[in-house]
């Protein structure tokens, strides 16, 4: 044994030539060397690392941008209907309110209109609850504590603390509440009378900006639907498509990318939830609207099991990048199946727009299940099998996603995989042979039937007039 320049016994043996020679040389010894190549290392995962945030940011940036183009339309309405409402608010307050300053009608039908879509009948009447909690309260504590800086303090306080009680959360009704009371405690004492216009004011903002949003400028649910899937169709056809590409060609940090970019989809999860809030809201109040209503249902199905099939080809990205880092056998039916299952659903997207039966949809995801059952059969290991158990569960929702009832998909998908395995592996049929009897056995029963016809001769009679017993 020998001292190491890090401090460690070093195992030491001679050859026959007499040199002195290492011999189990650990991890430990083994970065006992000159430390710019781990220094370079680390510089270059650096430099990787930065490269990706770069490209994640400019991915981000861009999409933002497509999404900013394709909700232009949306915006117009939105703008429209605001300007609107305020006009309207603005008129109506002026020749039925009365002379003065009416300027929270105005305010409260913009604030109906300018919130999230979605959430402007919510909206509407959290806005009437805060200002009429911010009335009581506010004169309340006016009245048992009197004006002045510390009461408007106390009153504010205790308005902020009663809205909060009641919705639970901030948002409008908590906001209103504390500006009403923040109004009452500074300027009753000086203007009386301040509490009914409020009121009022409330009133013909909050019903001018319902009626501007469900009679007036109704918003198409459906274009507004169909604009929020869209990026979530194209990065899943896209990606899908990249996945089995990178797993034909076994760049397993191409899989990792696809994984990446199917994590970075939270947003468009978000904005497509909101546009399904804000069509069912537009369904349910705008009369011109409701013969929507049952297309505005089959979409909102169709998008839930669309979520789920996002979640399934992270799964998807997942296991196949970690079946390339184990170098597991990929057969090349699972890069076709997970191309299929892209073209699956592009297709689906086509016929749902066009209103039409999802022929061709299921005929993609019958492949897609077959060409996985094909690829089980073939032989794969842990993580291949779950890419293949993930193809069949995607298969499935999109099967759902395309109108399909659960059993009814599970069915399809089951019998197609089926179909795959036995294009591999045929099904054993065994065939049932009639068994000769052997000679001792045809013996045995000519003596028995000899003996049969002996005692029927005892008995007198012929065997068939003989009594039966």
């Amino acid at each position: 044994m020998t001292m190491g320049r890090t401090g460690l016994l070093v195992p030491v043996v001679t050859d026959r030539h007499g040199c002195r020679v290492v011999v189990g040389v650990t991890a430990a010894m083994a970065d006992d060397r000159p430390t710019a190549d781990r220094e370079q290392s680390r510089l270059d995962d650096a430099a990787e690392r930065s490269g990706r945030a770069v490209r994640r940011a400019r991915h981000r940036g861009g999409q933002a941008g497509r999404i900013r183009a394709r909700q232009w339309e949306v915006t117009l309405v939105i703008s429209l209907q605001a300007g609107l409402a305020a006009a309207i608010a603005a008129l109506l307050a002026k020749n039925l309110l009365g002379p003065g300053a009416h300027v929270f009608a105005p305010a409260a039908a913009v604030g109906t209109i300018a919130t999230a879509i979605g959430q402007r009948a919510r909206r509407t009447f959290a806005l009437l609850a805060g200002v009429a909690l911010g009335i009581i309260i506010g004169d309340t504590l006016r009245y048992l504590l009197g004006s002045g800086p510390w009461q408007t303090g106390v009153v504010v306080a205790l308005a902020i603390a009663a809205a909060l009680l009641v919705a639970g959360k901030g948002g409008p009704l908590v906001g209103q509440a504390g500006g009403t009371a923040v109004l009452i405690a500074t300027l009753a004492p000086m203007e009386r009378g301040l509490e009914l216009p409020r009121i009022f004011d409330a009133l013909v903002g909050g019903g001018v900006g319902l009626v501007v949003v469900a009679l007036l400028l109704p918003i198409n649910p459906m274009r507004v639907l169909d604009r929020a899937a869209a990026p979530i169709y194209a990065t899943l056809c896209g990606h899908l498509d990249e996945l089995a590409q990178a797993m034909r060609a076994r760049d397993g940090k191409r899989t990792m990318g696809v994984l990446e970019r199917l994590r970075d989809t939270d947003d468009d999860l978000s904005r497509l939830h909101d546009a399904l809030s804000g069509a069912e809201e537009v369904v349910t109040i705008a009369p011109v609207r409701w013969h929507r209503r049952q297309q505005y249902h089959q979409y909102a199905r169709t998008a839930d099991h669309l979520e789920r099939l996002l979640l399934d080809s992270r799964g998807l990205a997942r296991w196949s990048t970690t079946a390339l880092q184990y170098d597991e056998p990929i057969p090349p039916e699972l890069p076709d199946a997970m191309g299929r299952l892209g073209q699956a659903v592009a297709a689906m997207r086509t016929e749902c727009r066009a209103g039409e039966y999802p022929q061709h949809t299921r005929r993609l995801v019958e492949q897609c299940a077959e060409l996985a059952g094909r690829a089980s059969a073939s032989g794969v290991k842990s993580f291949g099998e779950a890419i293949v158990t993930g193809l069949r569960t995607s298969a499935s929702d999109l099967l759902r996603a395309a109108g399909c009832e659960p059993d009814d998909a599970n069915r399809i998908v089951r019998r197609a995989a089926g179909a795959g395995e036995a294009e591999v592996h045929p099904p054993v049929h065994r065939q049932l042979r009639r068994i000769r009897p052997t000679r001792a056995a045809r013996f045995r029963r000519r003596a028995h039937l000899a003996a049969r016809m002996r005692n029927d001769g005892r008995a007198g009679l012929p065997a068939r007039e003989r009594p039966a017993r």
